[in-house]
């Protein structure tokens, strides 16, 4: 078996499983935001069971629309607050203590190696990088799980990728998952596992690892994964609420396919408007100029995403015609940036600076583009409409990119400044 089945055979009590094979399995967290989090406490509701199965594994992080932006985004917070309280959950993040759940959660130990995590977010994917099954529910099926503790779902068939090769400069994990997208496409793994691996990837510090699974699902992939190394266990290391499980593929193991990178091949890579599968080397983007540049959200808000910007930024100034924003995805990242003057290089250079939310990337708040309007982003979405007006464009790129575009006003890689 490979690293996912074992993981899913293991939590539904079998000695093995197969792709393809539906099973009902024990989950170790379920997650939800504000958004959908309601609809799951409003389904749990209906099912008659007075407490969820374990008050340290239902984990709501209102993180989409906070600070709130409306009196409607108010009131659905307030909806899982006090089902939080009620419930007497050890985890419910309030503002000034949130993040974006996908940064907050591994970092505060909550999901580790081994886990089997369900979300009511599509992205729930990222938890892939710490060598645990994560993948993205309805709310319903979220209600479900914090009132049984289980949830079924069929064993997904596997792809298999290598980068191998040293990353050339400027290039990223964010570069690698949008190169991998812009060659399978969309739908290139639908309902598949993509096991990531090779040489590039060992080398590659947990920052990147949670960046490659977070797109996973650009893909169309079930979840994500990466085999747990000694960079994996040194993260872990006095992280982990509960002890990791670290697993690891057969070497018999057999894969629907396997596809193989040379990485020292891979430049900076951009994904122009409206699918993240519609790559180019920005070398070949041509003059596209912009209006805004965004860098964070859970793809690339973590400290090594914000130093990038910062590195590119340093005694440089935002171009008179763009807006930069820059989110830290946590509280605790914003603090690590501030103390070592990321903050202070970004808002001299004159970029904004805002509390960790998801709100520009999804549209909602802090951001949103008018009709004509274009943004280079580090998030992990463009679709028609994703950041705002559905006449506006998304080029999504990583945080070097995305900087060194601000200050030109036009897309271009930081080498060319």
């Amino acid at each position: 078996m490979n690293i996912t089945e074992k993981i899913l055979a293991d939590h539904a009590g079998l000695k093995e499983v197969q792709a393809g094979q539906l099973i009902t399995a024990k989950v170790d967290i379920t997650l939800a935001n504000d958004i959908t989090g309601p609809v799951a406490v409003n389904e749990f509701n209906k099912i008659g069971v007075e407490k969820v199965f374990d008050k340290d594994r239902v984990v709501f992080v209102p993180d989409h629309f906070v600070p709130n932006r409306d009196i409607k985004s108010a009131e659905q917070v307030k909806q899982i607050r006090e089902f939080a309280r009620a419930q007497n959950l050890t985890h419910f993040f309030e503002v000034g203590r949130m993040g974006i759940e996908h940064a907050l959660l591994p970092d505060n130990g909550i999901v580790t190696a081994g886990d089997l995590v369900i979300g009511a977010d599509s992205h729930t994917c990222t938890y892939g990088a710490l060598g645990a099954f994560s993948t993205g529910m309805g709310s319903t099926d979220i209600a479900c799980a914090m009132a049984s503790g289980e949830t079924w779902l069929k064993v997904p068939s596997s792809v298999k990728v290598e980068f191998n090769g040293k990353l050339n400069k400027y290039v990223t994990a964010k570069d690698l998952i949008l190169y991998l997208i812009g060659d399978i496409g969309v739908d290139g793994a639908l309902y598949k596992t993509l096991e990531i691996g090779g040489s590039t990837i060992h080398e590659l510090p947990m920052d990147g690892r949670f960046t490659i699974c977070n797109m996973a699902i650009e893909a169309g992939a079930k979840n994500g994964i990466i085999e747990p190394d000694e960079i994996t266990k040194k993260y872990l290391e006095n992280r982990s609420i509960r002890p990791p499980k670290f697993y690891s593929s057969d070497k018999d193991t057999n894969y629907e396919r396997v596809i193989v990178y040379n990485t020292e091949e891979i430049e900076p890579v951009v994904a122009f408007p409206h699918l993240p599968e519609n790559t180019k080397p920005v070398s070949k983007a041509g003059d596209i100029k912009i209006d805004q540049a965004v860098i964070g959200s859970c793809t690339n808000g973590r400290l090594s995403d914000i130093k990038a910007a910062a590195e590119v930024l340093k005694g440089r100034k935002v171009h008179k015609d763009v807006r930069l924003i820059v989110f830290p995805a946590t509280q605790q990242i914003y603090l690590e940036a501030l103390r070592a003057g990321y903050i202070e290089t970004i808002i001299e250079a004159g970029g904004a600076v805002s509390t960790p939310t998801c709100g520009p990337c999804l549209g909602g708040h802090a951001g949103i583009l008018a009709a004509g309007e274009r943004a280079i982003s580090t998030t992990n979405r463009n679709f028609v409409g994703r950041m705002g007006h559905t006449e506006s464009e998304v080029y999504l790129a990583s945080p070097y990119v995305a900087a060194a575009s601000a200050i030109a006003g036009r897309i271009i890689s930081p080498i060319d400044l």
